[in-house]
């Protein structure tokens, strides 16, 4: 049975103008327990909404998510989160914002065990020589990495990123990848990871498996695309890998056939909605 499955999701906002704007339809996806899933699709295409829902953050309108076997019915405790703006608590430090998810997830384990658990996070991501500054006093890629070793820092069951490496330069964003690749195999326990991403390059890099999303509105899931390669693996290795060629022309044909169905739609009702661009390298996404 998969770990993680949603079936039939569909999710709708209002538009500007009041009118129903339906992001998602009947979308359904399995995940299996401790493997690293990624989503992938153009900006706007819905990744994000479905990421919530999955999480628990957001109520689908129709559907079910349960995780194993479980109805997901908010966020659950064993479930940690990080996010490409960081959501850092500014006029805390690095520690501190560690402890506080440590004392949430753990209430009963006292202050000295908290802190114990922030330094040793913030160790593994190499900054036991920033545990008194606050987040303005780091990089992007230090934010990053605080917040990382703060979802480790709980013991997840189940990681959700939300294009984690999206606003980073493009060596920061190797360099946390590569750390976010070696906390996942290291973990005491499995850690079923489920990130969105806009680039090809990236859900190759960390994936087990990979999910076209085509865009909408509604979207739609492809089928999941298996990323068949030993670990660790580096972009260099992925350059010249006959494996990671297919996937990656699987992953943008199933894309760009999806987009030249929708602009077909667009101009047979006299429409112009733009059509994201087919992500390829996250440099070319933002």
């Amino acid at each position: 049975m998969p770990f993680i499955e949603a079936t039939g999701i569909g999710k709708s906002f209002t538009a500007r103008n009041g009118a129903p704007r339906t992001v998602l339809r009947d979308v359904s996806l399995s995940i299996e327990r401790g493997s690293f899933t990624s989503i992938v699709g153009a900006m706007g295409s819905g990744k994000s909404t479905l990421l919530s829902i999955l999480a628990g953050l957001t109520a689908a309108d129709s559907g079910t998510v349960a995780v194993d076997g479980e109805a997901v019915r908010g966020v659950r405790h064993d479930a940690a989160f990080v996010f490409q703006n960081y959501s850092l608590l500014p006029w805390f430090t690095a520690l501190e914002n560690i402890r506080l998810a440590v004392a949430a997830v753990f209430p009963d384990i006292g202050r000295e065990a908290e802190l114990a658990r922030a330094r040793a996070a913030l160790e593994q991501v190499g900054l036991s020589n920033a545990l008194s500054r606050r987040p303005g006093q780091l990089s992007g890629g230090m934010r990053q990495r605080v917040a990382i070793a703060r979802a480790f820092a709980t013991e997840p069951a189940i990681l959700f990123l939300d294009e984690p490496f999206g606003a980073l330069d493009a060596l920061t964003r190797e360099t946390l990848q590569q750390d976010l690749l070696r906390l996942c195999s290291s973990a005491e326990h499995p850690v079923t990871t489920v990130m969105i991403t806009n680039s090809v390059e990236e859900a190759i890099l960390l994936s087990d498996w990979i999910v076209p999303m085509e865009p909408g509105p509604p979207a739609a899931l492809g089928a999941p695309i298996p990323v068949q390669l030993p670990r660790p693996r580096s972009a260099a290795q992925l350059a010249h890998e006959e494996v990671a060629t297919q996937v990656r022309a699987h992953v943008v044909a199933t894309l760009t056939a999806a987009r030249g169905r929708r602009g077909r739609r667009s101009a047979a009702h006299g429409g112009d909605d733009a059509v994201g661009a087919i992500p390829v390298a996250a440099e070319e996404t933002r």
